[in-house]
């Protein structure tokens, strides 16, 4: 069953036989699709731009080309957004909801990953109460690489506000099995958003926020590809960031990412 494809059809609206008469084919064949049936190229594509989706997210496994590479980088490249605000919102949460080991998140601040599911600390709970391994680190508000970066964004000591009240949000989990929160103090190059092993990489551009900056889709394949060398600058940060401890914060100031 392509439960995506139904999931983002009930949120936009779209019956099956609408979706069969936007792409000129039988009923039969969008219930075909549902079923998990592969559609024709020119179908993913589509259906993908009428229910403004990337097609990796409705099909994430098409048919193997012919003289396709089955190893090395060109194959761990899903997609790509032209900026992380881009990201349609249901990507964000499939991609949560099938985690089953590992779901990390490496940021400044994330401010909109709460804000765009306000029940993303319950859920994150839930998956850890299923056995995945929880790891979120943010940076420090009171670290120099945060007032770098703030200074460089022009935005001064706004980013550390922001940082605050982000973590306001993950306060539930602090103390459940599983998960952890911690604060690094590091030039961050990129946000990451690892699921298993599905990664959304956020390259940063220097004076930009990173939502105004592209975001890389990628999967992995193999152990030397771009997923495990990012995975890899994820632990080594994991490493070296401390633990929250928010009676030793200062009380958090509100702001939007």
């Amino acid at each position: 069953m392509n439960n995506r494809l139904r999931t983002v059809l009930g949120q936009r609206g779209v019956s099956p036989d609408a979706l069969a008469e936007i792409c000129e084919v039988d009923p039969k064949t969008v219930s075909r699709w549902l079923g998990g049936r592969i559609p024709h190229a020119r179908h993913r594509f589509r259906v993908a731009r009428h229910l403004r989706v990337e097609e990796t997210f409705l099909w994430p496994e098409p048919s193997k080309r012919p003289g396709r590479p089955r190893d090395g980088l060109g194959t761990e490249l899903v997609g790509t957004y032209r900026n992380r605000a881009s990201v349609p919102r249901d990507v964000w949460l499939a991609l949560l909801r099938e985690a089953r080991h590992e779901i990390g998140v490496l940021v400044f601040s994330g401010t909109f990953f709460a804000q765009s599911n306000p029940h993303v600390a319950k859920m994150l709970s839930e998956r850890a109460a299923e056995g995945v391994r929880v790891r979120l680190c943010f940076g420090d508000p009171d670290g120099q690489a945060v007032a770098v970066r703030g200074r460089e964004e022009g935005i001064g000591d706004t980013l550390a506000a922001k940082i605050r009240a982000s973590l306001t949000y993950y306060r539930p989990l602090l103390g459940e099995s599983g998960c952890g929160l911690r604060l690094h103090d590091t030039t961050l190059y990129t946000s990451m958003f690892r699921y298993d092993d599905n990664l959304l990489v956020n390259p940063h551009i220097w004076g930009q926020p990173a939502s105004a900056n592209p975001l890389l889709h990628l999967k992995r394949a193999g152990d030397t590809g771009w997923f495990d060398n990012y995975a890899e600058s994820f632990d080594a940060v994991w490493a070296a960031a401390r633990q929250w401890a928010p009676d030793q914060e200062r009380t958090a100031d509100h702001g939007q990412d």
